[in-house]
C-alpha cells in the first residue's frame, strides 16, 4: 500500500503577487489548506498568483476545485491564476479536466513571473 504525503504550501511574495509552491498531496483531506492560503492571498488584496508545482506529486479533482472556486474572483480583480513546473502526472490530471483552456501553464517559475510583467498580460 503506498503512503500518501503529506500537503505543504511554502509563500513567496513577488513584486506583483505571490507565489504559492505545493508540496506533496492534494486531495479532499487536504485541499482546504490550499482554500485557506488562496483566501488569505486574497484578503490582502493580492490576485497575480502563480501556483508552482515542481513538487506537487499528486493533485484529485477536490484540489482542482479550489482554482475553480476562486478564479472568478481572482479575474475579477484583474489578477490571474497561472500554474509552473508541473510534474507529466500533475499535468495529465489537469489536461483530462480541460484546464490548459482555462488556465495558463508554462515550464517555470521565470516564464509565469514574465507573464505578470507590464505589457505580459494578455
Amino acid at each position: 500500500m503506498q503512503t500518501q504525503q503529506a500537503f505543504t504550501i511554502e509563500v513567496h511574495a513577488f513584486d506583483q503577487g505571490r507565489i504559492l509552491s505545493l508540496h506533496g498531496y492534494l486531495d479532499a483531506s487536504t485541499s482546504n489548506i490550499l482554500d485557506q492560503e488562496i483566501q488569505k492571498t486574497l484578503a490582502d488584496a493580492i490576485h497575480k498568483i502563480i501556483i508552482d508545482c515542481t513538487d506537487l506529486t499528486y493533485i484529485s479533482s477536490a484540489g482542482l476545485g479550489i482554482f475553480m472556486k476562486h478564479i472568478d474572483a481572482i479575474r475579477k480583480h484583474g489578477g490571474d491564476l497561472v500554474f509552473c513546473s508541473m510534474q507529466k502526472s500533475v499535468y495529465t490530471v489537469f489536461d483530462l479536466l480541460g484546464f490548459p483552456i482555462l488556465y495558463r501553464i508554462v515550464d517555470s517559475t521565470e516564464s509565469a513571473l514574465s507573464l505578470f510583467q507590464v505589457g505580459g498580460e494578455s
